[in-house]
């Protein structure tokens, strides 16, 4: 089969797996940080858990772009800028920015995120280096400044609601509290507020069916853990401020 259809359907199913993943975890929650109660397995510890999870997106992706015939022009570059800034923070940066806990992750759940990993990987990154051609005028193309301005705001979203909640606990403290100031005064996710932003912006500078397709999975991933969050904090916090939103300031 030639690849360009292989990848074509493989876009397809992303689309279809984006659908089954939301519906599971409406009803679900992903068993891991405050929701995991034990019962799927052994465990790692959370920071090793990490490092499972995310370190394909790293490598894999840089390996099948550097497989591409467009590898080297400059659009592909600037995705490929867009997306190794995140994760590489996301892999081998936040992990080891969080105060030890003694927290641990179910090892399926890491094992499954690799797996999604290398799959959302070689769809993605496929795509930009070698089965679509950007030209030049792609780098002045409003499409693709608009997508990286989404995309910087959605990163300074995303490591500034990490940074409130690494500082929440003083050294030694254990449990939660209720995160306040900036966007947490607005929705209880700024986080994943901030990390669907950057996926946004992607798609939008790629322009392309794969990045609309990691940001629906992301808006199925993140939106239901969101409203799972919102209502954890409610069921534990009296004081939980009843207008702050889940994910989406004013309207979710």
């Amino acid at each position: 089969m030639d690849e360009l259809v292989l990848h074509g359907w493989l876009v397809a199913a992303y689309f279809g797996l984006a659908a089954l993943t939301f519906a599971l975890l409406m009803f679900i929650d992903a068993p891991y940080g405050r929701h995991h109660d034990g019962g799927w397995g052994p465990t790692v510890p959370s920071r090793l858990g990490w490092l499972i999870m995310e370190t394909p997106a790293v490598v894999v992706f840089a390996v099948v772009f550097a497989m591409g015939d467009h590898m080297a022009s400059a659009v592909p570059l600037g995705l490929l800028a867009m997306w190794q800034v995140h994760y590489v923070h996301r892999t081998f940066i936040y992990p080891f920015r969080i105060r030890p806990s003694g927290k641990r992750m179910p090892l399926i759940i890491a094992a499954i995120a690799a797996v999604y990993q290398c799959f959302n990987s070689y769809v993605v990154a496929r795509w930009i280096s070698h089965l679509h051609d950007y030209g030049t005028d792609w780098v002045w193309d409003p499409r693709y400044l608009v997508g990286i301005g989404i995309f910087v705001l959605g990163f300074v979203i995303n490591t500034h609601a990490d940074t409130v909640l690494i500082q929440l606990r003083k050294p030694g403290e254990t449990g939660y509290k209720l995160p306040r100031g900036g966007l947490y005064e607005r929705v209880t996710c700024p986080n994943y507020l901030g990390e669907l932003l950057e996926w946004v912006g992607f798609a939008i500078a790629s322009w392309s069916l794969p990045g609309l397709a990691f940001a629906v999975y992301t808006a199925a991933n993140l939106v239901p853990r969101a409203l799972a969050n919102r209502r954890w904090y409610r069921e534990r916090f009296p004081d939980y401020p009843p207008e702050r939103k889940a994910l989406i300031p004013f309207v979710l």
